[in-house]
């Protein structure tokens, strides 16, 4: 007897799971396609044509300054002599008995006034009269000419006090005992302009820093007015808001005359330059007239300074100049920000990235920053589910004539290689993106495991 055979129920049921399981996953293939391409996948809507950092010469990169060491800070004071010699502007205290006073003769003699020094002043208590050097050097005292005092010590000008009311005959050799002292040393006023106080961020927590300059007049004593004595009674060494350098700009009329002749030199130059439209115009070189101190150098470099570098004269300029513009910028995934570059240490691009709180790492992924697959982590209750994370960053950076170049970066690499993670320099962007096929991926994991299982527990 022959039996009709018929399929059994399971066979149906595979037959139809398969053909749901093929219609769904062409529709998955469709709508991820479909997404990547109309909805967001950066590289290919807004794609970056970039230059891996392996294949540029060492002139797109900033150079190393994890190096650098502190510059031996007596270089920028002067050696005070033994004894102090003195100069135009000293007051010195000076008693001759009979002369300074005036006394008759057989009087008794009046006893010299005694001076104490100003709370600031690290002179001792002075005796005598106070009789100031003239700019000329010279010293004026009762019956005699003036005495050319400029350079030589205390004692040096009591021995010339005397050889003088001898030689005058106004005072026998066992009457000559003059008494010379210092009541106040002479003084250098000084200028200190310095852009390191950092005000605090803004009030909704931002990255906005108000570097606000201080002005200061100072006088400096004798062999103490040079550039170290200068920053420490204006607040020390430059702080981390200002450049690790010191500026100095003289107040002589020579100085004065050679900057503004360098100025109009180089705008005259500038504008001849501006006739060529082809040409690149020029930027702003180096002041020769302003001399430049830096305080951070390569290992067995010194700073060629001499004594006559250091010392400040009355109205010289010390400027401590911000750093306000040592910014790098963010975007793409990381979000847009604006953030200061450490100045005694190098930045590379993952540090970059720590810097602006999205360093993503493998199996990472942090929060819905403006990638389509950012925030998969918590779609349709997939807590535990973890992404492919972004595997580029692009460095845009500045070239000469207003150019710019894109550095890329493959994180991947750069994770596993420290050379393959370029220095960030003052005016960069960087730029985190998906690769595209790392779109794909996450489209494909978000979409299914939004609405695919949700279609399979509804059938």
């Amino acid at each position: 007897m022959h039996y009709a055979t018929r399929p059994s129920e399971s066979a149906k049921m595979g037959t139809g799971s398969f053909s749901w399981w093929h219609g769904r996953a062409v529709n998955l293939l469709v709508a991820c396609v479909l997404a990547s391409t109309l909805s967001g996948c950066a590289a290919l809507t807004q794609p970056i044509e970039g230059v891996p950092a392996n294949r540029l010469p060492a002139d797109f990169f900033p150079e190393a300054k994890n190096d650098l060491v502190p510059v031996d800070i007596s270089l920028l004071s002067i050696e005070p002599p033994r004894d102090y010699q003195l100069g135009p502007g000293d007051i010195l205290g000076v008693y001759v008995d009979g002369i300074l006073p005036y006394s008759q003769p057989n009087s008794p003699p009046q006893p010299p006034p005694v001076n104490f020094p100003g709370a600031e002043s690290t002179l001792p208590p002075s005796i005598g009269y106070p009789i100031a050097v003239q700019d000329d050097g010279t010293l004026s005292l009762p019956l005699l000419e003036p005495i050319s005092v400029e350079g030589l010590t205390l004692d040096q000008v009591r021995d010339a006090i005397r050889d003088a009311y001898i030689k005058e005959e106004i005072l026998r050799p066992d009457k000559a005992r003059p008494i010379v002292t210092i009541i106040r040393e002479r003084t250098y006023n000084v200028v200190v302009i310095r852009e390191d106080s950092a005000q605090a961020a803004d009030a909704n927590g931002g990255n906005a820093r108000d570097f606000a300059a201080s002005g200061t007049t100072i006088n400096l004593p004798a062999y103490k007015n040079d550039i170290l004595h200068a920053l420490v009674q204006t607040g020390g060494l430059p702080g981390l808001g200002a450049k690790n350098e010191v500026m100095i700009l003289r107040a002589s009329k020579a100085d004065k005359r050679k900057r503004e002749e360098f100025m109009r030199t180089f705008y005259a130059y500038r504008e001849a330059t501006q006739l060529d439209p082809c040409a690149c115009l020029p930027k702003l070189p180096d002041d020769p007239t302003i001399l430049k101190i830096p305080l951070r150098v390569k290992p067995g470099v010194v700073p060629a300074l001499d004594e006559e570098d250091v010392t400040l004269e009355d109205g010289d300029i010390v400027y401590i100049e911000s750093r306000e513009r040592e910014v790098f910028y963010t975007g793409g995934l990381l979000g847009g920000g604006e953030f200061p570059l450490p100045r005694d240490y190098d930045l590379d691009v993952l540090g970059a990235m720590a810097m602006s709180g999205q360093l993503y790492q493998t199996g990472q992924m942090g929060g819905n920053r403006g990638g389509m697959g950012g925030g998969i982590g918590g779609m349709g209750g997939m807590g535990g589910l973890q992404g492919v994370p972004p595997g580029i960053v692009y460095i845009l950076r500045k070239t000469e004539c207003d150019g710019q170049i894109a550095i890329e970066v493959d994180l991947k690499e750069a994770y596993n290689n420290p050379s393959a993670r370029p220095l960030i320099q003052p005016g960069d962007y960087v730029i985190l993106q998906y690769k595209c096929e790392e779109e794909l991926i996450n489209y494909g994991l978000q979409t299914f495991f939004t609405f695919g299982i949700a279609d399979l527990y509804r059938n």
